[in-house]
């Protein structure tokens, strides 16, 4: 466990995403306040290393785009680029001279000249390049034909889903295999709410879900090294090896494409850390004994929730 200091600072940053005992899939978002696509996280330099490591070793698994989006990809640079520079002052800067903009990472000590728009000023295509300064997933969904199609992203730390498999595919097509989306009309509701995004007035929201362990690369093509971590669960080891994973996703129109720009910034906490905040276990505790199947089956909880839900009630009747 970390110092009381520590986990202070880490519990008073992290997203919680629950408001109540129960959870159902639903449009969670709200508007967001402040308006900024990232944020910088006491892991920043760890996880900058990570991403580009990956991104290096397995660049198709991590980065996809058609030739369609780059004007899209420049948007989405100069609006990630203007939010780290506008919010973190003292971390980011750049400098226009005439056509030239020379951006420098003061956390890294790195320095880039470009001109926007010109592709053979950057060293990958743009949302590649802006994507590995920043913790968050990038992905741009092109709006065409009354549909979102995602049709660019650097996805370096995904929840359990494939970037190559779903680049091209529609809304609802990526949606298809969470049980319910459809049948309850949920995929509908949330593709008119995006469609009606406004420039300007951008929404976020939080996805979650409980891992074995606490590794940040959960892609589809590694299931093979995580996926056998579900097992190894005890009521002994949850506190430490099972992590609430968290997505906070930020959802911003941009004007001049009309595609729509996500950004997720994926957190991970321990439950011996989580139960810490009491109501913030007895709300965990309270939802995963009420939680449907089908949401426990595909969130891939199942086979050991019932540890989870163990270790949860020995703290709770140690505190008594």
């Amino acid at each position: 466990m970390l110092n009381d200091l520590n986990l202070t600072e880490e519990l008073k940053r992290f997203p919680y995403p629950f408001k109540g005992d129960t959870y159902r899939y639903s449009n969670n978002s709200t508007l967001l306040t402040p308006p900024r696509s990232i944020e910088i996280a006491g892991a920043y330099q760890k996880e900058i290393k990570l991403k580009r490591s990956l991104l290096t070793e397995y660049h198709t698994r991590c980065f996809q785009s058609f030739p369609t989006t780059n004007k899209a990809q420049w948007e989405a640079l100069e609006l990630v680029m203007t939010h780290l520079t506008t919010y973190f002052p003292e971390s980011f800067s750049l400098k226009v001279e005439g056509e030239k903009h020379i951006f420098t990472n003061h956390i890294l000590n790195e320095k880039h000249e470009f001109i926007m728009g010109d592709d053979s000023t950057l060293p990958y295509e743009p949302l590649d390049f802006i994507g590995r300064h920043v913790q968050e997933d990038l992905i741009l969904m092109m709006q065409r034909d009354g549909d979102l199609y995602l049709d660019a992203g650097q996805l370096c730390f995904p929840a359990n889903w494939s970037l190559a498999f779903n680049h091209g595919l529609s809304f609802k097509n990526i949606h298809f295999p969470i049980p319910g989306f459809k049948e309850e009309g949920l995929d509908e509701r949330i593709l008119q709410f995006l469609l009606n995004l406004e420039a300007g007035n951008p929404w976020g929201r939080k996805n979650w879900s409980l891992m074995a362990g606490n590794r940040l690369d959960t892609s589809l093509e590694t299931f093979h090294v995580w996926g056998k971590d579900r097992k190894k669960v005890t009521k002994e080891n949850a506190g430490e090896f099972v992590h609430l994973r968290v997505e906070d996703q930020k959802l911003f129109r941009l004007p001049r494409s009309n595609a729509i720009l996500f950004t997720i910034h994926t957190h991970l906490l321990s439950l011996e850390n989580l139960i810490e905040i009491p109501e913030w276990r007895s709300q965990l505790y309270h939802i995963l004994v009420e939680l449907p199947a089908h949401i426990t089956n595909y969130k891939g909880i199942s086979l050991y929730k019932d540890k989870v839900l163990a270790y949860i009630e020995q703290k709770r009747d140690n505190d008594l």
